[in-house]
């Protein structure tokens, strides 16, 4: 017989979750990240700071939750392509980054994770590598069909296609054409096809 303990404290508050999320990526739009607080964020949203602290290590974890995973909860895409899962990737990539709250974003969370080791670790690993983890079936599928050569590493395909995305519109400043994710995944899917 399995003894389960019961959970301590009061269980999270899916509602809550998401008030303080949506409250960040509006603060964040509205003031810019540097003028951007958790206590601000505590109070738009209707729950005390000990909340947002409790989910959240800081600013910087939680801004990169309420603005940079969007595309990371979308559902995988299915086209029955290498090149059109791409392509659904990177339309869903290119949306985050040009939406208001992530060009307020990126120069301060940029600095934040230069700054702090930890950091770099914590979203890397309770964020990109889910998201990553999440993608492999896009390959999977693709190795399925042989339009991709199982040698190339997944993560290194995927670091490529959001490294072009945050170069594009984060560093350059571009704003991206009606083509862009579509250009962007004929040449990384014709450099990792099958031969």
């Amino acid at each position: 017989m399995t003894n389960v303990s019961p959970q301590r404290g009061r269980p999270r508050d899916s509602r809550a979750h998401q008030a303080i999320l949506t409250a960040t990526a509006e603060l964040v739009t509205e003031l810019g990240y540097a003028n951007t607080s958790i206590g601000a964020v505590a109070s738009r949203a209707g729950v005390g700071k000990d909340t947002v602290y409790r989910r959240w290590s800081g600013k910087a974890e939680l801004v990169y939750e309420a603005v940079f995973t969007q595309a990371e909860a979308a559902p995988v895409p299915d086209s029955g392509t290498l090149m059109g899962d791409l392509t659904a990737l990177l339309q869903a990539l290119l949306q985050e980054f040009t939406a208001p709250a992530a060009a307020a974003a990126l120069p301060g969370l940029l600095a934040d994770f230069a700054a702090t080791p930890e950091l770099r670790t914590r979203i890397r690993t309770q964020f990109l590598a889910p998201a990553k983890d999440g993608l492999v079936a896009v390959f999977e599928r693709a190795a399925q069909r042989g339009e991709w050569d199982r040698g190339v590493p997944v993560d290194l395909v995927l670091d490529t296609l959001a490294g072009a995305v945050f170069f594009h519109v984060g560093l350059v400043g571009e704003h991206p054409g009606p083509r862009l994710a579509s250009q962007l995944a004929t040449i990384v899917s014709r450099g990792i096809e099958t031969r």
